[in-house]
């Protein structure tokens, strides 16, 4: 059997990652194309790293040229969304400029299948909970509006050149491969799930609470987490579905849990689970940051319909456990 080979841009980053390692499992051969500014070479070992940034236009002209990629994922996204606020010109640089250079090079090879990693971000504000695919799109910072510049772009792609497309638009993700392989590695870590477990293991000395005074139940942030795995198996299904020409055009798909939680209660699950180990946290209250919506829960009732798929891993606990066990690995 011919195994397809799948070109992974930024898949040495934590989602694409744990991407590369699906796709291997699954009889796929992934290329790995990162510049490891932010991802690990380390973290690229089930696929071939090619070290490499989507700006060279002569590199990927290379690649596609000696590959012969049945699809291509981009993970390789800039993704701090205060840092876009401070630097939005490396945002659109990096973010929609060097897409560009990708699709380019995707149209003129004759690759027709892009899986693309977007974002929760491109909504802004949310209107109403859960958001499903139709809600208003007004992003209210450059990592959101470039991201929902690419989603455009990709619709103009589609009709012009025939380039086929599934945007998968994250809301949390977490937690850590099950066999212990992979997890979050992010410098400088802004993930909730993440800074608490430092805050257990002795990385950091505590974690910060921004607001308790939200309209929710108990006066926190709710939050819509989805562990790393259930978002591999979205995009694997989202593949094969392009691979088998099922899906065609340019197609967007919100991810989520279906099930919001507050900092709360991310912060006392994971104090359950530490607590098996010895272990306990401490949490010190701050004032609310400007820019964090009470609620963002996703409606992905289109992904599970579209995609033929659900979410395995929905206990928040299970997340915690294994971002935990990861956790542990590091120190």
């Amino acid at each position: 059997m011919i195994k397809n080979k799948v070109l992974v841009v930024g898949g040495a980053g934590y989602i694409g990652s744990h991407m590369v390692k699906t796709l291997a499992n699954r009889g796929f051969v992934p290329v790995v194309l990162d510049n490891l500014s932010t991802g690990h070479a380390e973290s690229a070992r089930f696929g071939q790293l090619v070290v490499g940034d989507l700006a060279d236009q002569a590199l990927l002209d290379q690649l596609f040229s000696e590959h012969e990629f049945s699809a291509v994922m981009h993970f390789a996204a800039a993704s701090l969304v205060g840092e876009s606020m401070e630097h939005p010109a490396k945002y659109y640089r990096n973010n929609v400029c060097n897409t560009l250079n990708l699709l380019d090079a995707m149209v003129q090879h004759g690759v027709k299948d892009f899986i693309f990693s977007s974002t929760a971000a491109i909504f802004g504000e949310p209107q109403y909970t859960p958001i499903d695919e139709a809600h208003p799109k007004h992003p209210i910072n450059p990592y959101g509006a470039s991201k929902l510049m690419i989603e455009r772009i990709l619709e103009d792609y589609a009709a012009a050149y025939g380039l086929n497309s599934v945007s998968l638009r994250y809301f949390n993700a977490c937690g850590a491969d099950p066999e212990g392989d992979l997890g979050e590695l992010h410098d400088p870590e802004t993930h909730l799930i993440p800074l608490v477990l430092q805050a257990a293991s002795g990385r950091s000395e505590s974690i910060k609470i921004f607001g308790s005074d939200y309209p929710t139940p108990d006066g926190t942030c709710v939050r819509d987490y989805i562990h790393i795995m259930d978002l591999c198996q979205a995009h694997h299904k989202a593949l094969e579905k392009l691979l088998d020409k099922s899906l065609s055009g340019a197609l967007a798909y919100n991810l989520g849990n279906g099930n919001g939680f507050s900092v709360n209660e991310v912060n006392e699950t994971a104090g359950d689970v530490v607590s098996k180990d010895g272990r306990s946290i401490t949490v010190d209250k701050a004032e609310r940051r400007p820019g964090d919506p009470a609620v963002l829960v996703a409606d992905a009732k289109a992904a599970t319909e579209m995609l033929n798929w659900q979410p395995e891993y929905k206990s928040l606990e299970v997340m915690v456990e294994h971002a935990w066990a990861w956790e542990l690995r590091q120190r």
